[in-house]
Formats: structure tokens, C-alpha cells, sequence
């Protein structure tokens, strides 16, 4: 139905409930006057055009969410039902949010949340917005999604994900890094990459750095499946799993990035860690209870000056190659820049074709 339809028919109940209403409410006083006097007074008028601005008020609510369904995600709000704890979604109902199908893991039994997406800006060539989700404790945490510049430029295009690890407690990842887009969008504009939707998730509190907490939870860290389903029904998305899906941590998000990749290559084809320090063994364990038939993939990038960080790395490796998990990683230490914010936009460049490799072809 188009949506001046549906805003003509809304402000019809709309005005008509609220002529009931007030009618109601004066044959209410004329009733209770009557009654005050001991008059004999009929009380069905009342009941009818109490019952009918009820129906009226409930057939506006009912039109206004129909009518916010039908806006598109860079003019105002993007409503999803997300199936939460689920991992399958149903499709929303319009080409600009065309739901993904299931991902491949385990869950319970589902519940539906409605997740509202809100544009709060724009940022590299793309449309940020922002939403609450549910963690993995259940409670509400908030969730940026950034739209590349091409998302807009063919309505029937689905886009591959990646999933961007915040290293610090009650933040996303662009709150830290404001030119992560940047590196993302850059790889595109060189012709290294496919356009990607990113996804932000806040890190969880209670700790200041939550990335250090994988070597206790590595599986915590890769299976958030209300934010696959959330994001899967509202945007237009490859499908959850690793022919889609990447994650991507860069400093303090660096861990969860690379726990994330080994830990679920099925829900991940790929992971890419920038710039992080590891607990090698910790890693090493969260391969090797990844599932056997997948394998896993990973890079770790630091940049040439961070002999720290390339050490790191390479103890990532050599634990795995140890464990004889299943799983291929690569090092890059080979960037070099005169400042420390450019060499962080080309080792996302660099993340960010790495992960392209790994998708399926469109």
C-alpha cells in the first residue's frame, strides 16, 4: 500500500478515535450526573464509543508502524522484527531491508524484538546508523551499522558483513577510531575490495579492557547470534556464515577479532587483527575447540615500527602450528607511513582485502 495511503487513512482513525473518545467521555458525565440525581440512565452509548475509539486508537497504531516500515534506511528509521537468540530471520518486507537466511549454529528456542536502526550521520562516503541490540547477558547494548556508499546505489544488491571489535568497555569500535570507515571505504575505492557493511557492537562493561577476557570465554566472543539475525533483518546482507561474514579488530579490539576467527569459522569465513597483542595460548585453545571441518583463517597485521606487535603475532602462530589447529594464518608487518594514524588506515586497507578474499563470489 503506498505510504500517503497509509498516512491519509492513519489521520482519519486518528481524528475519528478522537471524536469517540470525547464523545465517551461526555455521555460518561451525563451518566454519572444522572445517577448523582438517581435519574434511570442507559450506559451502552457509552460502552460502544468507548470500545470504537479504543478500535480507532489501536488501527493507528497499527498504520503509524506500517507507515515507518515503509521509509527507507537513509531517510529515517529502519524497523526489523529480529528473531533474538535465533539463527534464522524472516525478510522484512521491502528491497532496502531484505532479511538474510539462517546462520549454521546452535541456539535456543527463539524471541522476537523489534530493533530500530536510526541514521546519526554520515561518515566516509557512507550512512552511519545506530541501534540496541541484545548482548549475550540479555541486556540491551548499542550497535552501529555502517552503510557504504554503493548500499545505496543498487536496491537489489545484499553486501558481505564484517563484524568490528571494540576494544574498550561501553564503546564501539568508531568511537575509538573514527577513520576505521575510511580504511574500509579506501580498500573499495583502490579496487582491492567488495563494498562491506560494517557492524560495531558495543564492548561489554565491567572491565576495562573486555578483550582480555577470551582467553576465559573465546566462544562468548564469536557467537552473538541476536546481532546476526538483528542485522540480517534489517539490512540487506549476505547471508550469516562464512561466505558473508568477517570480523575485524584493530588495537584493544585486536583479540576479540582473532578469538572470534578461530573459535567459529564456521559463522566467520574470515578474521583479520590490527595492531593487538595476544594471549597465544589462550588462542591456541579456542582453535583447537573450533569445529573440525572448517577451517580457520586469519591475519595478523602490525605495522613496520610495532616490533612488539609482530612478535605477538608470531606467537599466535607458532602456538596454533603447535596445537596443529586447524588453521591458516598469516603475518604482515610490512607498513610504514610517517604517522601513526596513516600506517592504522593502511593496515585496515590491508585487513580489509584480506577479507575479501575469503568471500563467496557473487
Amino acid at each position: 500500500m503506498p505510504r500517503s495511503l497509509l498516512v491519509l487513512l492513519l489521520l482519519v482513525a486518528a481524528v475519528t478515535g478522537g471524536w469517540l473518545a470525547r464523545s465517551a467521555m461526555a455521555r460518561w458525565r451525563d451518566l454519572r450526573a444522572a445517577q448523582t440525581y438517581e435519574l434511570a440512565a442507559e450506559a451502552r452509548p457509552v460502552l460502544v464509543r468507548a470500545g470504537a475509539a479504543v478500535l480507532c486508537l489501536t488501527c493507528v497504531s497499527a498504520l503509524g508502524v506500517a507507515a515507518l516500515v515503509g521509509e527507507r534506511p537513509g531517510s529515517g528509521t529502519v524497523q526489523a522484527a529480529a528473531a533474538v537468540g535465533a539463527e534464522q530471520s524472516a525478510p522484512a518486507g521491502s528491497a532496502d531491508r531484505a532479511a538474510s537466511s539462517a546462520s549454521s549454529s546452535p541456539s535456543p528456542s527463539p524471541s522476537l524484538a523489534a530493533v530500530a536502526f536510526g541514521s546519526v550521520g554520515r561518515s566516509a562516503g557512507g550512512e552511519l546508523l545506530q541501534g540496541a541490540v541484545p548482548g549475550p547477558d540479555g541486556r540491551a547494548r548499542t550497535v552501529r551499522v555502517w552503510l557504504p556508499a554503493e548500499y545505496g546505489q543498487d536496491p537489489a544488491a545484499r553486501f558481505p558483513v564484517i563484524v568490528l571489535h571494540s576494544g574498550t568497555a561501553g564503546r564501539t569500535a568508531d568511537a575509538d577510531l573514527p577513520d576505521v570507515f575510511d580504511g574500509v571505504a579506501s580498500a573499495v575505492k583502490q579496487g582491492k575490495a567488495r563494498p562491506f557493511v560494517v557492524v560495531a557492537p558495543e564492548a561489554p562493561s565491567g572491565t576495562g579492557h573486555p578483550c582480555d577476557l577470551v582467553a576465559a570465554a573465546p566462544q562468548a566472543v564469536a557467537d552473538d547470534a541476536a546481532l546476526r539475525a538483528a542485522v540480517g533483518a534489517a539490512f540487506r546482507t549476505l547471508p550469516a556464515g562464512p561466505g558473508g561474514w568477517s570480523v575485524l579488530g584493530v588495537d584493544g579490539g585486536a583479540p576479540c577479532a582473532a578469538a572470534a576467527g578461530l573459535a567459529r569459522p564456521d559463522l566467520y569465513g574470515a578474521a583479520a587483527a590490527v595492531s593487538g597483542r595476544y594471549d597465544a595460548r589462550a588462542l591456541a585453545g579456542a582453535a583447537a575447540e573450533a569445529p573440525a571441518a572448517v577451517t580457520a583463517r586469519l591475519l595478523l597485521a602490525s605495522a613496520k615500527r610495532d616490533g612488539d606487535g609482530t612478535a605477538s603475532a608470531r606467537a599466535v602462530q607458532s602456538a596454533l602450528r603447535d596445537a596443529k589447529a586447524r588453521a591458516e594464518v598469516r603475518t604482515s608487518d610490512v607498513v610504514q607511513d610517517y604517522t601513526a594514524e596513516r600506517e592504522r588506515l593502511r593496515l585496515v586497507r590491508v585487513a580489509v582485502q584480506y577479507l575479501a578474499e575469503g568471500l563467496a563470489k557473487p
